[in-house]
């Protein structure tokens, strides 16, 4: 599965376009098909991607990401990192407070 779509590169604003927005937008959300990590896509620079992430152990934070990365990431029964089709545009504290999933 593609990670990035056109039709998310033109929504997906620059790196820093969104930093004085109270409550920026998340635009895709990439997770592990068999585990608990998400990664999700407020902003982006060509490969380098901002969001909040959440690796399942206990602590998400803001942070940057490799959209690269993600795709090299080999899961077992050759599963990688997948998109969630379903994602609409949601503000950011609705994601940090677990209002959606």
């Amino acid at each position: 599965m593609k990670l990035m779509t056109k039709a998310i590169e033109k929504k997906v604003p620059a790196l820093y376009a969104q930093e004085h927005v109270k409550d920026p937008t998340v635009h895709a959300k990439f997770f592990n098909p068999c585990g608990a990590q998400t990664w999700y896509l407020l902003e982006r620079d060509g490969d380098t991607c901002f969001g909040y992430v959440d690796l399942g152990h206990g602590g998400a934070e803001l942070g940057y990401f490799s959209l690269s990365e993600l795709q090299d990431i080999k899961l077992p029964f050759g599963l990688k990192i997948e998109r969630d089709r379903w994602w609409d545009a949601t503000p950011l504290s609705r994601v940090m407070k677990g209002e959606v999933s």
